[in-house]
């Protein structure tokens, strides 16, 4: 399933002046059950746009009294009913028939240099906010992008006839009277909410724009219900989907692998496998071949033999909220339990039903991959037993080789069984490192929050904020951190401990890490030829990365952009 996006129309009744944050679901896991749901909806009632505005709010009635969703989001419903109306539309418009409308509060008021002329921001690229990045992108695409507020100048862009496709980016008070607009013109098109209030240094749901602005109908996968297809790859981790796939268990350690397999966890590697697969195939959407999903389950047996043996190693009491599997059971046992799971997994690759090079191919992938991911938790072994102040960049680089390889090893297999050209191979690479460097700032990041709930120091191993912390601080204050990290200093406090990291803005800058190296992968997305695979993957980072919430809207301010409106139009068109 695609991220979602959200048109904002003018909807009947008006919305209120200054809409809150009470007006949309909170978080966009909420958000991406309501989009499911409308897509739903929307093929069985079979709607065609342009839809006039009270038709659309009766529309939007029935949605939510089918599916009982709070009467409150009755006018949400309304805007994700009118962009998927559209969706298909946009997706025909050709790149340069399209403009891109951002706000000029995107920026970072007391720092930015851009000037204004009568027409909006001047950008000078100097890579404060997001609005660089997104104009840029936009541009090399083909778009015509303004960075200005206000319905006035999208009329006019569309008078000139010359615009196709709009995907604008404002605060709920002007986006819904766009689409007064856009509806009359029967203009095809997408409208993003800002998520704060106050109209300075405001932000957007990154996700939505990129998967909006880089539309296009050569990606087959975007109607591919991704969330769907995660969910068909956790009923295989059940017990009895895996007595289906692997037949029923008659052994100890067979049992024991079964219900560690079972065990929780969020399966993106398994599900990264089939869904790369599936955007190589002539039809995105079609039913995944069975041998398909031994290859998605071999990923799940290294991965989770991995946790096994990573649990040993650092001394885990719990995993998923429960005993590990050495604690319960001794180490003997889970050490031999990971290796059949690690046995099983290459039994299920030597398999396969793909061609005997193929079967070769995805064995030193997998070999490869579990080569690297041993090296990096070696690294980090090395550390517990000569502890010392790691640099950031040392940190990160334990991170490439022992997060990255296992989203590359998923990525590969699912690739080589679909085919896939060489090219797109070094793509993989590229992309599965920075996105495995953002998953593991983001798993530091939550460890840290969790410590903090349950009033125990953050721990000492090689994360991303005790080096941020070490490198910021200074004279004692370094020292300290040193102590605590490296120690540790049994006379240091919970919460000392964590305000030595809070006092060096280390989350801070672990968050702007996390967000850079999101981009990145992004960025690796470049050099694939392959549409399909390409949204596929760019969706994927949204997905996993699925943390955004609405804090609001912000006010109107477009009157400032009423002069000279109609020269912008024509210097746009």
């Amino acid at each position: 399933m695609s991220l979602p996006i959200v048109s904002l129309p003018q909807s009947v009744p008006p919305l209120p002046q200054r809409p809150t944050q009470d007006d949309v679901p909170a978080t966009r896991a909420e958000r991406d059950e309501i989009l499911a749901q409308a897509r739903t909806f929307l093929r069985q009632h079979k709607l065609v746009p342009p839809m006039p505005m009270g038709e659309l709010r009766t529309q939007a009635g029935t949605f939510c009294e089918t599916y009982e969703i709070d009467p409150r989001y009755l006018e949400f419903c309304a805007l994700i009913l009118s962009n998927e109306l559209w969706r298909e539309d946009l997706a025909t418009i050709p790149y340069n028939r399209r403009l891109l409308l951002l706000p000029k509060c995107l920026r970072v008021e007391d720092k930015c240099p851009a000037p204004f002329d009568e027409f909006g921001l001047l950008c000078k690229k100097c890579g404060l906010c997001t609005i660089q990045d997104l104009q840029e992108e936009a541009e090399r695409l083909g778009y015509a992008v303004l960075v200005a507020e206000g319905s006035p100048i999208v009329m006019a862009i569309i008078e000139t006839g010359k615009i196709e496709a709009i995907v604008g980016v404002s605060c709920l008070s002007v986006l819904r009277k766009v689409y007064g607009y856009m509806e009359a013109a029967a203009i095809p098109g997408v409208a993003l909410p800002l998520l704060q209030d106050d109209c300075v240094d405001t932000s957007v749901d990154l996700e939505w724009v990129w998967d909006s602005v880089h539309l296009t109908s050569d990606d087959k996968t975007r109607r591919l219900d991704l969330v769907g297809l995660r969910e068909e790859v956790d009923g295989w981790f059940t017990a009895e989907g895996l007595a289906n796939l692997l037949g029923a268990p008659d052994s100890d350690v067979e049992r024991l692998g079964h219900r560690w397999l079972a065990r929780g966890g969020k399966r993106w590697r398994p599900f990264l496998t089939v869904a790369t697969h599936q955007a190589l195939s002539v039809e995105p959407g079609g039913s995944i071949p069975e041998d398909l999903r031994h290859v998605a389950l071999a990923v799940e047996c290294f991965h989770k033999a991995s946790l096994v043996h990573d649990d040993i190693e650092d001394g885990d009491d719990q995993r998923y909220a429960e005993a590990t599997l050495h604690n319960s059971h001794g180490v003997p046992i889970a050490l031999n339990v990971g290796d059949y799971l690690l046995g099983e997994g290459y039994r299920l690759l030597a398999e396969s039903a793909a061609s005997p090079e193929c079967r070769g191919e995805m064995m030193r992938i997998a070999a490869q991959g579990h080569r690297t991911l041993s090296v990096g938790q070696g690294e980090e072994l090395a550390w517990q037993r000569d502890r010392r102040p790691l640099k950031p960049v040392e940190v990160v680089d334990i991170f490439r080789r022992k997060t990255a390889p296992a989203f590359e090893t998923a990525l590969r297999l699912g690739a080589v069984y679909g085919n896939a050209p060489d090219d797109l191979h070094e793509a993989i690479a590229a992309y599965s490192q920075a996105l495995g460097i953002a998953y593991q700032i983001r798993d530091d990041l939550e460890d840290l929050k969790d410590a903090a709930a349950q009033g125990a120091p953050p721990e000492a191993r090689p994360t991303i904020l005790w080096a941020l912390a070490h490198q910021a601080a200074k004279g004692e204050r370094k020292a300290a951190v040193e102590a605590a990290w490296c120690g540790p200093d049994e006379d240091l406090s919970a919460e000392a401990a964590h305000e030595l990291i809070r006092e060096a803005g280390a989350e801070s800058r672990a968050q702007e890490l996390l967000d850079a190296y999101k981009d990145e992968a992004v960025r690796t997305l470049r050099r694939v030829q392959n549409a399909n695979v390409k949204g596929l993957l760019r969706r994927t980072v949204g997905k996993i990365f699925n943390d955004l919430e609405i804090q609001g809207w912000c006010n109107e301010f477009e009157a400032r952009n009423a002069p000279s409106v109609a020269p912008r139009a024509q210097a746009v068109g």
